[in-house]
């Protein structure tokens, strides 16, 4: 049985889709990605730079053009990564995955309002708009991480 459509899109839900921190673009972005829902057309592009050890994010830029979920999670992507770890965005991507797909936990820590998104789970259709901040803004580090690599001022970190 699914959720009521109210407890899917809930205050919090709007209230984060309504507010979503640091539109636009970063004109000297290290990664920028841009992801697509081939399921309802979402959009969400991803625009961040590292610091000099490649680690943590310094700056984010968000452009999305998605639905309310999508642009809740959004919202809580752009809100939250400037002072996170590379390990901690790809962390809560994982997390909000298994959270979406496998019945997981809510992710914890600075993205722990991804748990708004939970009663998602329920509507396989969704999964891909409300991953798309998150998978966007890991490719973006990917994409930084490799510039780096490729003009040789940084070694990619060791993932397992």
């Amino acid at each position: 049985m699914f959720p009521a459509m109210s407890e899917l899109y809930h205050n919090r839900i709007l209230e984060l889709a309504a507010g979503i921190p640091n539109i636009g673009d970063l004109a000297d972005a290290e990664g920028s990605v841009l992801k697509v829902s081939r399921v309802c057309g979402s959009i969400v592009k991803v625009d961040l730079t590292l610091d000099e050890a490649g680690e943590t994010i310094t700056a984010i830029a968000v452009d999305p053009k998605a639905c309310a979920l999508g642009q809740a999670a959004t919202s809580i992507l752009a809100e939250n990564a400037v002072g996170a770890t590379v390990e901690e965005v790809i962390a809560a991507r994982d997390a909000l995955k298994a959270m979406l797909k496998d019945g997981g936990p809510p992710p914890e820590g600075r993205f722990w309002e991804l748990r708004h998104l939970e009663p998602v789970a329920d509507y396989p259709p969704r999964h891909t708009s409300t991953l798309l901040a998150f998978e966007a803004a890991v490719a973006a580090i990917e994409e930084a991480l490799q510039k780096r690599t490729s003009s040789g001022q940084i070694a990619l970190p060791v993932r397992e």
